[in-house]
């Protein structure tokens, strides 16, 4: 039945790669290196993977990551509060260069409001 669906085409790891990546930026919040993470893991291609990601850019990233952020309501105030949420954002997989802006970007967020 499986082999069926791949000779048809209904199966297959570029889009398997590319839905997987969409439902776990949108759904679950993850950043990039979890998702190539977890397709890794799956036994997806490096070729699939990196096309699945390459859909998206830094600042949609750093969106997606403030607005994580924001749905914990970590405003970042304290120093605890930084650490735990640049914590939360490196194990989503957000890259730790990314994760520190959007830690940043929250701080400042909170200091204007």
């Amino acid at each position: 039945m499986i082999a069926l669906l791949v000779e048809a085409g209904a199966i297959d790891d570029a889009s398997f790669a590319r839905r997987y990546a969409e439902d776990k930026r949108t759904l679950a919040g993850w950043g990039p290196d979890r998702i190539a993470a977890a397709l890794e893991g799956r036994g997806v291609a490096r070729a699939h993977i990196e096309a699945a990601l390459e859909g998206e850019d830094a600042e949609a990233q750093l969106e997606r990551a403030v607005s994580l952020l924001g749905d914990r309501g970590m405003a970042c105030a304290g120093e605890r509060e930084r650490e735990r949420a640049l914590g939360l954002l490196v194990r989503r997989g957000y890259p730790l260069e990314l994760a520190y802006e959007a830690v940043r970007k929250v701080e400042r967020l909170a200091d204007a409001a």
